[in-house]
């Protein structure tokens, strides 16, 4: 297109420089209105007045190059142009010349035609344009969200790290505090103890020195009388009673309570879990099921309210208000004014659909019932082609999508409702960001086929 309208804006400005004159103004320059190419000259407004009327005498717009208006063969003007040959030929050519008998016609008719398809081409070209340049903007705008979003989740990141790492220091030195309590609960009677056995220890040597002495003496009453007034013979007294207290001490080492530092630990990282998918708020599955009461007439829904299948003929339902009456549409019986959820659809069995998101408010009847021609209501549909809408502001998505199992996505509080590919890698679709001011329900729309709502998908979202 810039191609185009370059080689537009530069014919006009060669034109400008190559201005022609009327051939009969001799004393002043005149700008020529016509050329006449049988007298091969130039006339202004004056001399076309005067000049011939005759069919012979073709007008043409002011050109200098007469000759290249005539047939080089017969010399005669190019009146006419062969549609067999693509040729613009004069009268001798169509009668006599290599063009007998060729389909032609009058060469400004062709002209005008041709350049009515002309016309009508370069409009479709700038639709074609303006659409190419819609879904530029829409691939900036995504990559603006991505980008956007990518910060916001590292910069979440990095914090999550770094408080992580100040709760795990913390968790560290609470644990390091429960196992020296231990220690010292264990070690404090094992120091008495061994205390009270080093005096112990003390008077038993003492002894073992008496009763060497003892033992050294030969003279019998000596013996005796010191015997008797020491006390040395009673060797047993405590004895017992030191062995019982040495039995009750636990093993150092052995009776750690470990199932108070397990207990701690367990404690200490569970809260750190919690706090990490408090911080990425990992959304919750909603089960949804089909409001049979708001579906059209010739939606069937499966027993278990999963499916909605497209039917020609009419269903035995009751009348209700609510049940839409032009659109092949179905609400959900959820209400949805908080939190964060989401629901997968599997539209593999459907060429023309819409799912997403309504205000039970939504019209019943009428054009402006359809979910995205509203502004009660967001979709993302596939007529031919993957597209999301809202207010009846239709977006196509760019690039080639195999939308056969897709995901609704809701934040209510943050206010975005998005829509993501589920074939193959998860793939972000579009996110509309609005105020919601009533609870929401889940929307479908099929014209052909079947869609179902999926049970819980493996393929989770972190947002």
């Amino acid at each position: 297109m810039r191609k185009i309208v370059k080689h537009l804006q530069s014919v006009q400005v060669h034109q400008e420089e190559t201005e022609i004159f009327c051939t009969y103004c001799i004393h002043s320059p005149v700008p020529a209105d016509k050329s006449c190419l049988m007298c091969e000259a130039s006339l202004c407004d004056n001399h076309l007045r005067v000049h011939s009327k005759s069919p012979e005498h073709v007008l043409t717009e002011p050109t200098t190059s007469m000759e290249k208006r005539k047939c080089s063969v017969h010399k005669k003007i190019l009146e006419y142009y062969c549609l067999s040959d693509s040729a613009c030929i004069c009268v001798s050519c169509r009668l006599e010349g290599e063009h007998r008998g060729h389909e032609a016609e009058m060469l400004q008719e062709t002209f005008k035609k041709k350049r009515e398809n002309l016309k009508n081409d370069l409009q479709k070209l700038k639709t074609r344009s303006e659409e190419t340049e819609r879904k530029v903007q829409g691939l900036q705008e995504c990559k603006r969200k991505v980008k956007e979003r990518a910060d916001g989740v590292l910069q979440k990141v990095t914090v999550m790290f770094n408080d992580t790492r100040r709760q795990l220091e913390n968790l560290e030195e609470k644990v390091q505090n429960v196992i020296s309590r231990q220690k010292e609960q264990i070690l404090l009677p094992a120091s008495d103890l061994i205390q009270q056995l080093e005096i112990k220890k003390y008077q038993q040597s003492w002894k073992v020195d008496e009763v060497e002495k003892l033992c050294t003496m030969t003279d019998p009453q000596s013996f005796l009388q010191k015997m008797n007034t020491s006390g040395l013979c009673d060797t047993e007294e405590g004895g017992n009673e030191d062995g019982e207290r040495f039995d009750q001490l636990p093993y150092i080492g052995g009776d750690m309570d470990v199932t108070e530092i397990s207990n701690t630990l367990h404690t200490g990282f569970s809260g750190i879990i919690k706090e990490v998918k408090t911080s990425f708020n990992i959304q919750k599955h909603a089960d949804i099921l089909l409001d049979v009461n708001t579906a059209h007439h010739k939606l069937n829904l499966s027993e278990d309210r999963k499916m909605a299948s497209w039917s020609d003929v009419k269903q035995n339902l009751s009348e209700s208000s609510r049940r839409f009456k032009l659109y092949y549409q179905v609400l959900g019986i959820q209400r949805f004014s908080s939190g964060r959820c989401y629901w997968d659809i599997d539209v593999s069995e459907s060429r023309n659909w819409v799912v997403g998101m309504s205000y039970s408010s939504i019209d019943r009847r009428g054009h402006h019932s359809a979910i995205g021609c509203n502004n009660k209501s967001w979709g993302l549909g596939r007529y031919q082609e993957c597209f999301v809408i809202h207010a009846q502001e239709k977006i196509s998505l760019p690039g080639n999508i195999s939308c056969n199992l897709v995901r609704v996505s809701l934040d209510y509080e943050a206010g975005q409702l998005s829509f993501y590919n589920l074939c193959g890698q998860i793939r972000h679709l579009h996110t509309f960001t609005a105020t919601f001011t009533e609870p929401l329900h889940a929307a479908l729309c099929v014209s052909d086929g079947s869609i179902k709502i999926c049970e819980m998908c493996e393929k989770k979202l972190i947002l």
